[in-house]
């Protein structure tokens, strides 16, 4: 039986480098995922024969500074050859532009297509993560950050779960300061933050 394991970063170069620990240590790239804010188009879906690893926001070879082609996909194990179509796009009510690769990006995919209701939200819960904790992992995304999930057996937990809580978020600490602001639970119907909005967001919680 997999278990899903789910942290939030406010970084995507933390989430990224969670994703490449859990690879060297053996976890599939198939039992991974990364949902990720992309309302400042710091990811560019155009396919480019260079792939270059993502280190921060906008880091590539390019002089806009946006990623491109395949590195969002290959950051998680995917070839070069295959990893653009495996990125998946999307605008989420309540969130907005996100850019996400993997099991739970394939998920959140299909549910739009095929009209289910939910969202990310939806897709999380779908997962096994409880809707509390699903809420602030939505409203982390929504304010600019990366979600990474996992489908880990039982007995690999003692391993996998130190690696993934390396840079993550408080996800407690993290509520608090939400509904200190007079946030209560992530609302669909709110209007997305803007790229200011999210650049603002991240260089709060920056570290």
């Amino acid at each position: 039986m997999l278990i899903t394991i789910c942290r939030l970063y406010d970084s995507y170069t933390d989430a990224n480098r969670v994703v490449v620990m859990l690879e060297a240590v053996g976890l599939p790239p198939s039992e991974t995922s990364v949902i990720s804010n992309n309302s400042d188009a710091w990811y560019s879906a155009t396919k480019t024969a260079n792939v270059v690893p993502v280190g921060n926001y906008g880091a590539s070879s390019k002089a806009d500074g946006k990623v491109e082609g395949a590195a969002l996909g290959a950051a998680i194990g995917a070839t070069a050859a295959t990893a653009a179509s495996l990125v998946t796009m999307l605008a989420i009510p309540g969130v907005g532009a996100v850019v996400g690769a993997g099991w739970l990006a394939a998920l959140l995919g299909s549910m739009a297509i095929g009209g289910v209701a939910g969202g990310l939200l939806g897709a999380l819960t779908n997962a096994g993560i409880n809707e509390e904790d699903a809420q602030v992992f939505v409203e982390g995304v929504r304010r600019g950050g990366t979600v990474v999930a996992a489908r880990v057996p039982q007995s690999e937990l003692p391993r996998i779960v130190p690696i993934m809580n390396r840079s993550a978020v408080n996800l407690l600490e993290r509520s608090e300061l939400y509904r200190k602001s007079g946030w209560q639970s992530f609302d669909p119907s709110a209007v997305p933050y803007t790229a200011d909005q999210v650049r603002s967001e991240r260089a709060l919680h920056a570290h």
